[in-house]
């Protein structure tokens, strides 16, 4: 209320009050099902986390801890002792690193492509392309892995990466074609005029300007590679080249499974991923709005 209004009605009011929210059943009942569906989730996460802080012989005592009451550090500092597992981290890092760059790069060429060009193959490509996502790994297990041994990259860092390319170029020329048909041509046709070539437009306009898409379908890679274990099992065998899920997959044996270090395995693998998931949440999302809606 104004000075002005104050002087000539000759009283101030109160502020205009919110109405308050009104409690419905339907509402309790969704915010009740969000809760549980929140615990029911994290509670998994939770158990990796306590069970690796549990002291060996307190893992399967009964009743069951939910808070260790002697928390021991023996798992972690076990892992590293009795295994090479400072190796399998570093091998997962430069294989899904070198895999989701190069993939991200071959899928932003290869969307390019699709996107500013019309041709006759261009629906059976993408077509293609789609259809590759719905197809298990292990149908095309027996050529891949005869390929690899005449190629002799069989247990090898460099034909897992080889093989993780290919896996993730797919999907990755998808998303990216969706951000490219939302950036206009103008952009590349006046880099064009002024000299640029096509490709010199592209990574010196295009790019910067899709940079959150391209941030995310690098993101999306790195962590599928990161977390694949199928193909990591079959065409890996030796502790030199092996892959954390590898390794992870190696606490389990015949009659006994390692909770322990397993657990703490598990939670030392989450943590890269969640940090870069933290780090580059604003990229992730602006890549994926960025992407979503055509104009």
């Amino acid at each position: 209320m104004t000075v002005t209004e104050v002087l000539t009605t000759g009283r101030a009011t109160s502020p205009t009050r919110r109405p308050a929210r009104r409690v419905t059943v339907g509402g309790v009942i969704k915010v009740a099902g969000l809760a549980l569906w929140l615990v029911i989730t994290l509670f998994p996460l939770y158990w990796i986390v306590v069970t690796s802080f549990k002291a060996p012989g307190s893992i399967n005592r009964f009743p069951l801890e939910y808070w260790p009451t002697e928390p021991s550090l023996d798992n972690y500092t076990g892992l590293f002792e009795t295994s090479a597992f400072g190796v399998f981290l570093a091998n997962s890092a430069i294989v899904a690193l070198a895999a989701g760059a190069t993939s991200t790069l071959i899928a932003l060429l290869s969307a390019y492509v699709l996107a500013r060009f019309e041709f006759r193959s261009k629906g059976a490509i993408l077509a293609a392309f789609l259809l590759t996502q719905m197809i298990p790994t292990f149908i095309a297990l027996g050529p891949l892995y005869t390929m690899l041994a005449d190629l002799r990259l069989v247990d090898s860092k460099p034909g897992l990466i080889l093989v993780y390319i290919a896996v993730c170029i797919p999907f990755s020329t998808v998303m990216l074609r969706g951000f490219l048909e939302n950036v206009p041509d103008a952009l590349e046709e006046a880099a064009m005029i002024d000299g640029s070539s096509r490709l010199g437009a592209l990574f010196r306009v295009i790019v910067p300007v899709m940079a959150p898409g391209i941030v995310a379908a690098f993101i999306f890679n790195v962590v599928n590679c990161w977390n694949e274990l199928f193909l990591s099992v079959i065409l890996i065998n030796s502790d030199a080249n092996k892959t954390v899920p590898a390794a992870l997959n190696g606490f389990i044996s015949t009659f006994n499974v390692a909770w322990g270090p397993m657990a703490a395995a598990a939670v030392l693998t989450i943590l890269p991923t969640m940090v870069l998931f933290a780090l580059a949440s604003r990229w992730i999302v602006d890549g994926l709005t960025a992407g979503a809606v055509k104009e």
